[in-house]
């Protein structure tokens, strides 16, 4: 593998509210080297960036990758290879926005990891938990209430996001099988959703003793449980059963915002997808009955953001967008810069996004022995967020384990 020496690089990684000093990069073997002033490195290739910015590349840690359209139980009829050829280009345009990795929360497999991984595809590097697990009538549960279809076949369908279990031992069965074949964390469908049919959000879906089957399959296994959780009373009672991980928290008070900021776990917000729900759901072939949800939980999602903010509360980057909505991944970015400072939202894809990630030192950061990944930015992010999207139109250079995947003429 090629090495790379990028020259007068100002780094800018959330972790402060303005960019580094001018610093030089070493990249090897498609980790970074050595970060500092005056590094001497015998590299295959030097660029420089005379003084532009340069940002750890980008970490989404909430996407599903296999959702072709916004109509998921369609979704989930539609043949594996197409939507495998589907997700690959999905993928692409994910990596050309920044986004180096992301974090499918239900659906992808170890067959779309491997194909990122050796080359087979241009895409984000894939964390993935398999398929999330729901129980009969639950999230994921794409019957409407007159259907009686066997599910049995969702957990075998590349296009369906999860599959459908009931009890103590179907769960634990279903972690196991998840993780044996490659999920590198447990997904739950711990409440209500806005996407199927007759599940609303607040449902107490699984029983506590299901809930703590899964978690403690997962950390059997070494790793933990995140869950797809709204209502207050579902968070709590899901954080009680050895959860670590909340995604979306729309509806969390202000005790349990505290409560995780003490007890250490994380948050992954996803307010772009119910502004684009809401004024677009409807084209992209979301259910009527799933559109009339959006209401709950949009306006408090965008609320709560202060709260954890000022809570300390980790929270990740995420977009969880479907179907032809893929296209707004970062407009999450300019929507969280109105309720939080810019360098608190930019720290949610790089730094903080490795802690939810559970990759600290591997990802989200610039600094020797994590993977390469880099974009350049034309122009200070800090200042305008706005920067960070049009589909990546302001990123000359985009590298994903020291590998240009993006290099505009002149570097």
């Amino acid at each position: 593998m090629t090495s790379l020496l990028i020259k007068n690089a100002r780094i800018v990684d959330g972790t402060s509210d303005r960019p580094g000093d001018p610093v030089d990069i070493a990249i090897e073997d498609g980790r970074f080297v050595e970060v500092g002033s005056g590094v001497k490195f015998n590299a295959d290739e030097t660029l420089d960036m005379k003084s532009g910015i340069v940002m750890p590349g980008l970490i989404d840690c909430h996407v599903h990758v296999i959702a072709t359209t916004a109509n998921l139980g369609l979704n989930a009829d539609l043949p594996n290879s197409w939507i495998a050829l589907k997700s690959a280009q999905m993928m692409r345009a994910m990596l050309m926005r920044g986004f180096t990795t992301v974090r499918d929360l239900g659906g992808a497999d170890r067959g779309l990891q491997k194909a990122q991984e050796d080359g087979l595809m241009d895409a984000p590097r894939l964390v993935i938990c398999g398929k999330a697990l729901s129980q009969t009538g639950g999230h994921t549960d794409y019957r409407g209430p007159n259907q009686s279809r066997d599910v049995s076949w969702y957990k075998d369908k590349l296009g369906s996001m999860g599959r459908i279990l009931d009890g103590v031992d179907a769960m634990r069965a279903a972690c196991r099988d998840e993780l044996k074949n490659g999920a590198q964390f447990i997904k739950i469908m711990a409440d209500g959703g806005v996407s199927s049919p007759s599940d609303p959000v607040g449902y107490l879906v699984f029983s506590v003793d299901e809930l703590k089957a899964a978690v403690e399959v997962a950390k059997g296994f070494g790793t933990y449980v995140s869950g797809h959780l709204y209502d207050d009373t579902a968070i709590n009672r899901a954080l009680d059963a050895g959860f670590e991980c909340v995604e979306h928290g729309n509806l969390m008070s202000d005790e349990t915002i505290q409560r995780i900021a003490r007890e250490g776990q994380c948050v992954v917000p996803t307010n772009i997808t119910y502004d684009r729900l809401a004024k677009t759901g409807a084209d992209y072939g979301l259910p009527e009955e799933s559109i009339a949800k959006i209401a709950d939980v949009r306006e408090a999602g965008l609320e709560r953001l202060a709260k954890m903010h000022d809570a300390g509360v980790t929270v990740g980057y995420g977009s969880d967008l479907l179907g032809g909505m893929q296209p707004h991944q970062s407009g999450e970015f300019p929507l969280r810069g109105q309720f939080i400072p810019a360098d608190a939202v930019i720290r949610s894809a790089t730094v903080d996004a490795a802690k939810v990630l559970r990759m600290e030192g591997e990802l989200g950061a610039i600094t020797p022995g994590a993977h390469a990944d880099l974009i350049a930015v034309d122009g200070n992010p800090l200042e305008d967020l706005n920067l960070l999207t049009e589909q990546g139109a302001h990123m000359p250079l985009i590298l994903q384990g020291g590998v240009a995947k993006k290099k505009a003429a002149g570097l």
